[in-house]
């Protein structure tokens, strides 16, 4: 492939929300890097809760920061200045540049007044992006053809035009009406923008794909552009989710020879990729739930981070969970907090200054002797850390607005110590424990020591899980399958072809 050749920035468009652009963008970051190119991920906007801290210390939504890996490069925040992190039906945190700015209701949000200075900023990190990166891979937000949007719209056509990128229509034929949905939302546009769509991709079909040649025809005819492929959906590929709409569908059942963990099901849930590796560990079977007869069954039971802590206290309390967790812990399951998960485990959760909302305090599980304040200043940073008492060095990072304390006088100690030698976390004896570090389970040493409690349960030979190399392949396994169902040379010809608009 020649590296030499300048590339359209490409953007993935699509009909609507999951359609698997996410997914798209990071194979098409992971085939430009094996291709000899230097590419980048970019979305102007994201609306996520799950996200992650970069290596300055800032936040972008969890998605960017999996194409970037696919790319082989670090993360940053030009790749997605724009997070919106819902804190209810109608209310998001905004964070632009890494750095939360306040909370604004769907309506201010979308107003116009404001809209050009956030244009601005999104516009400008996509410039300093280009600069370093080539090409870039932009992935659009829901539909293209949200017409009542559209001259609010920072994500797709108005920013595919100020990048000068060449868009791919993203369809899903799983969920039908696919020659509707393509056709429809290309009629919708205006002709300038119209003229930047190039190629159309169906994704997620299922079956044998000739029955769908006549259907690729047809959509060429109507729409006047190339339909570049029809990707087969897979199972057998695993790459992060950036919805938790799937999680209650991991559901439990008991398994022989493995330690059985349940992750609670809060309904504001984030940052549930922690919980990833523990899905392909062989020797583990991981569910989410909320049943409490369910978690009375698990070894470990973890909870994850929160959106709303106080929230989602006040629910586990109210249906018996908190109850179900504390008992479980008393007979003998391990039980751990990630980050909200933590805050939810000591003895008090205040927020005097109303933070989250209207309840300044609750008490909390008490299993560990700590105390949550809840505050306006975010901390977002990478660290890197050992157990206390032990020399491997691990990492991760932090995302939360709390400050938690262990009490005076209590004999728990300090999970971690982080690298600039601070403590961090909690450990009250073997099997109960919590910390702010997300991603500490993608360490496998971290995973080893929070299963030396239950390894009388593991079936013989069950050995060590090592997630990045596992990434990697998948990384890998999604560009193969989309190199096979997508015409790449007829996408290179789109990508270098002066177009005459």
């Amino acid at each position: 492939m020649n590296k030499n050749r300048q590339l359209h920035p490409l953007m993935l468009a699509g009909t609507g929300s999951d359609v698997g652009k996410s997914v798209l963008a990071a194979a098409f970051c992971r085939i430009f890097r094996q291709d000899g190119y230097h590419p980048a991920p970019f979305k102007a906007q994201n609306m996520a809760l799950n996200s992650f801290a970069t290596p300055e210390g800032l936040e972008i939504g969890r998605a960017q920061a999996v194409q970037a890996e696919a790319a082989g490069i670090p993360c940053h925040t030009d790749m997605n200045p724009l997070l919106l992190k819902p804190q209810s039906d109608h209310t998001s945190q905004v964070v632009l540049n890494g750095r939360p700015i306040g909370n604004r209701s769907a309506y201010d949000y979308f107003r116009r007044e404001g809209r050009e200075e956030l244009r601005q900023a999104v516009c400008a990190a996509y410039d300093r992006l280009a600069a370093r990166y080539h090409p870039i891979v932009l992935e659009g937000a829901g539909s293209l053809a949200e017409i009542n949007l559209r001259d609010t719209d920072l994500v797709n056509l108005p920013m595919a035009m100020h990048a000068g990128a060449d868009v791919l229509l993203v369809g899903d034929i799983d969920r039908g009406g696919v020659f509707a949905s393509v056709y429809g939302s290309l009629l919708l546009l205006r002709p300038e923008e119209r003229k930047r769509v190039k190629g159309i991709l169906i994704n997620k079909f299922r079956g044998d794909l000739r029955l769908f040649e006549s259907g690729v025809k047809q959509l060429e005819e109507l729409c006047g552009i190339p339909v570049l492929g029809v990707i087969p959906y897979f199972k057998d590929i695993h790459i992060e989710e950036e919805d938790s709409v799937a999680l209650a569908a991991k559901a439990y059942r008991a398994e022989q020879g493995k330690v059985n963990v349940a992750v609670v099901l809060l309904r504001h849930v984030s940052n549930f990729t922690d919980f990833n590796v523990l899905e392909r560990d062989e020797r583990l079977h991981l569910f989410y739930t909320n049943n409490v007869d369910e978690l009375a069954q698990a070894d470990i039971i973890l909870l994850p981070g929160t959106k709303s802590t106080l929230d989602d206290l006040h629910d586990i309390r109210r249906n018996g969970v908190a109850q179900a967790i504390v008992r479980a812990r008393r007979n003998g399951a391990t039980v751990m907090g990630i980050c909200g998960g933590y805050q939810l485990m000591g003895e008090r959760v205040s927020d005097p200054n109303h933070v989250e909302g209207e309840q300044e305090s609750l008490p909390g599980l008490g299993l560990l002797p700590v105390v949550t304040e809840m505050q306006g200043e975010k901390v977002t940073r990478q660290v890197r850390f050992t157990l206390h008492g032990r020399d491997e060095a691990m990492e991760g990072y932090e995302i939360h607005m709390g400050k938690t304390e262990r009490r005076p006088g209590t004999s728990a100690l300090p999970l971690n110590r982080l690298a600039d030698g601070t403590d961090e976390g909690c450990w009250a004896g073997p099997g109960c424990m919590g910390t702010y570090i997300h991603g500490i389970l993608d360490n496998p040493a971290f995973v080893d020591f929070l299963l030396e409690p239950h390894r009388a349960k593991l079936s013989a030979g069950a050995s060590r899980f090592d997630y990045h190399q596992f990434k990697e392949q998948q990384y890998d396994k999604l560009a193969d399958h989309v190199r096979k169902y997508v015409n790449l040379p007829l996408l290179y010809e789109i990508l270098t072809t002066n177009h005459h608009d």
